[in-house]
């Protein structure tokens, strides 16, 4: 299933190129470097808290760009403020489901299952195939199914890659499912189909390493399995690097 940290968020002033992955590409906040380090979170909190209530005049785009850069620092409960203070004054239904779902996607991040899915939901509900409704459908399957909901997970797994066939997301999420049910061939279909649209991460090719071996294609699964051990190492150097 897909790891809690790799949630797609949306990038600020709509989701960009939406099938690169999950990653988080929030707005540059103006700071003189002269004066304030960049890599303070304290400083970066309190310019946030100052963008969130200065003005009467409510700019929705801003605010998700405010919930993004709070992710950006792991300010989880401010960023589902920020998000749900945009949702309520968004009058553009894309910009209301934006909203929304990346609101599912900090509750996420807290490992809040209901009030992620209660999120997820309202941004379906604001537009069943709109811009994002997709991505909804996918994290929404992902909070289901760590609530325990299996059988309605899958459901929005399937419906994900319905409206959306080029997310690998919600190919690897029904990939997962399929392969939980003892469905190994569509789970690996599922599978080469999120590698195939770029979501090659360790944890994707693992999975694929272990649906593989259900089905006796030993020597591939192994092929794989390295890959995938491959990435993890190259992750962690990078990590230790930086």
């Amino acid at each position: 299933m897909t790891d809690r940290k790799d949630h797609r968020f949306s990038e600020g002033r709509g989701f960009g190129d939406a099938y690169e992955g999950f990653d988080i590409d929030p707005p540059e906040l103006q700071i003189d470097p002269d004066k304030v380090d960049p890599v303070d979170s304290h400083v970066l909190t309190d310019l946030l808290d100052e963008r969130n209530v200065e003005n009467d005049q409510v700019d929705v785009q801003q605010l998700v760009d405010v919930g993004l850069s709070y992710v950006q620092i792991n300010r989880f409960e401010q960023a589902v403020d920020a998000f749900q203070r945009a949702a309520q004054f968004a009058d553009d239904p894309t910009d209301e489901q934006e909203a929304w779902a990346n609101k599912g996607v900090a509750h996420a991040e807290l490992e809040e299952w209901d009030e992620a899915i209660s999120a997820y939901r309202e941004a379906i509900h604001v537009d069943p195939e709109g811009e994002h409704a997709g991505t909804a459908h996918t994290n929404l399957a992902y909070a289901l199914y760590e609530a325990g909901y299996d059988e309605q997970a899958f459901e929005h797994a399937e419906r994900a890659v319905e409206l959306d066939s080029r997310l690998p997301q919600a190919w690897y999420n029904r990939g997962f499912m399929l392969m939980e049910r003892g469905l190994a061939e569509d789970a690996l279909n599922s599978l080469d189909n999120a590698i195939r649209l770029g979501f090659q991460t360790a944890d994707v090719l693992e999975e694929k390493a272990r649906v593989l071996e259900e089905l006796d294609r030993e020597d591939e699964a192994e092929e794989v399995a390295e890959r995938a051990d491959e990435l993890r190492q190259r992750a962690e150097e990078q990590l230790v690097n930086e």
